[in-house]
């Protein structure tokens, strides 16, 4: 990404991709523009003329619209297809390793190597389970569901950024 000093510096050129999870509220409060006055937001001209008999959508509408859409539940699905079988697996684990901890304390208790035992290598194992689920859940998003997500962050952003365009035209 290139480095914009000067005096356009932070203003939104034309042919410039404006990233919908920039949140120009936090990133610009309190910035003054040179003048000592809060710089206002840049708004991107439209690219396109919004057609004049679109009916008017809440952002409401808009999100509830994609959470309705086939695109949105396959990405569910698959979020839940991963992740109630792995806490159900990894809560099992811990609830065995502590009811076996509390009820036979004496399997614990026993040495595997010099002076580990049972319960020092479950313990270890509670926290390599751990990192393993992890890397997994990482992996599992990123090849699975952030492809999918982006695409449908990307049909939000351009259905608000039409709402947006049409109620500054009809200003």
């Amino acid at each position: 990404m290139e480095k914009h000093d000067g005096r356009d510096a932070g203003r939104v050129r034309p042919g410039d991709l404006k990233d919908p999870w920039y949140d120009e509220l936090a990133s610009g409060w309190g910035e003054l523009d040179g003048t000592g006055a809060p710089t206002a937001p840049a708004v991107p001209a439209p690219a396109v003329p919004a057609p004049a008999a679109a009916p008017e959508r809440s952002a409401a509408d808009i999100y509830l619209e994609v959470q309705a859409s086939a695109a949105f539940q396959e990405v569910r699905r698959r979020y839940r297809r991963f992740v109630i079988p792995a806490v159900a697996a990894f809560f099992t684990w811990y609830v065995a390793y502590v009811v076996t901890a509390t009820a036979a304390p004496e399997l614990m208790a026993r040495p595997v190597s010099g002076a580990v035992n049972v319960a020092m290598v479950a313990g270890l194992a509670q926290f390599a389970s751990t990192f393993l689920l992890t890397w997994a859940y990482a992996r599992h998003a990123r090849l699975r569901r952030d492809k999918a997500a982006l695409d449908l962050r990307w049909v939000v952003f351009e259905q608000k950024r039409e709402q947006e365009l049409r109620q500054g035209a009809e200003r």
